[in-house]
């Protein structure tokens, strides 16, 4: 891979100061074999190389930008690194099956082999970039159902081992960085209500994880009877409802109470400049003051991009490098 390119979180989208990232999801299934729970080994396998056939053949350029990484061939640890990076899944990544990733050189694009659908395909976009993440995905979704039969329906849509992301089996997400709406407690009121808009929030690494460093992901749980751009067009304008709230509330609590803000985001910018031993979770509750800071304007000497390369890194440092094997 190349290690050069730049990595796609290394420069701020719109609405940076709240959006951390947007990220589209398609789910796919082969019609030629059972979903991968039921498959065998060599129906995962030709998953994996109609798929990378279907992308490059005559594609050259495209070939160059991708790297397939096979789980089965790297350590707990760098399983670990690309489920922090949110390139594959905690289900890909402890799976027993064939599993692999293919992965872009700016770590933009994933598609995961064989977790709970044949095909996950992802795409990642800084700030609030939703169409552009979308566009991409569909193109590659596109090359590949021009050579391979999905499992669709033409009643129900795109056929999914779980029944919920039948239909378009897309889910389009956000996340984004709510540290005054978490701080005055308002935090409950927009969870509540994004629930009855039927929409799921999550922690920053998706379902079943808390919001450590006031990190929220604001995803659709309705997959059927919308079109994709309905599913995008509407958890778009939730956030940005969600955003104008957040950026009310930091003016308000700078105006309010500048020297307790100060105080808690110079005294995590210490922490996290001289601290020899943090813990995963205090480190992102520094980072998220930090970032905070940078936003009001109190922290001038870094910017968005670096915390939130941090935040990535903040664990562990990628010991491996992607090979070409496909």
């Amino acid at each position: 891979m190349n290690e050069g390119m730049n990595k796609w979180y290394v420069d701020a989208g719109p609405d940076s100061d709240v959006v951390i990232s947007s990220r589209v999801r398609l789910a796919r299934n082969f019609d030629a074999y059972p979903f991968p729970q039921r498959s065998l080994p060599e129906h995962q396998h030709k998953v994996i190389e109609e798929t990378c056939d279907a992308l490059f053949s005559g594609n050259p350029k495209l070939k160059d930008n991708f790297s397939l990484v096979r789980l089965k061939d790297i350590s707990l640890t760098d399983r670990q690194v690309l489920v922090e990076k949110h390139l594959i899944s905690k289900e890909l990544a402890e799976s027993n099956l064939e599993t692999a990733a293919l992965i872009s050189g700016d770590e933009q694009v994933s598609i995961m082999f064989n977790e709970e659908d044949h095909l996950r395909l992802q795409c990642l976009a800084s700030g609030m970039q939703m169409e552009k993440a979308f566009d991409i995905c569909n193109y590659l979704d596109n090359l590949i159902a021009d050579k391979v039969d999905y499992a669709f329906n033409d009643t129900l849509g795109y056929l999914t081992s779980c029944p919920t992301n039948v239909g378009t089996a897309i889910r389009v997400s956000v996340m984004l960085h709510l540290p005054a709406l978490t701080m005055t407690g308002y935090i409950r009121t927009i969870l509540e209500s994004c629930g009855k808009l039927g929409l799921a929030v999550r922690g920053l690494y998706g379902e079943n994880t808390e919001a450590y460093g006031d990190m929220y992901q604001l995803s659709n749980q309705v997959t059927l009877g919308k079109s994709e751009n309905d599913i995008v067009m509407s958890i778009k304008n939730i956030s940005y409802q969600i955003i104008e709230q957040e950026r009310l509330l930091r003016t308000e609590l700078l105006n309010k109470n500048r020297n307790k803000i100060e105080d808690r985001i110079m005294r995590s910018y210490g922490v996290l400049r001289f601290a020899r031993n943090l813990s995963s979770d205090e480190a992102l509750q520094k980072l998220s003051d930090l970032r905070l800071g940078i936003n009001m304007g109190l922290i001038g000497e870094l910017s968005e991009t670096d915390v939130s390369e941090m935040v990535i890194r903040k664990r562990y440092r990628p010991r491996f490098i992607y090979k070409k094997t496909y």
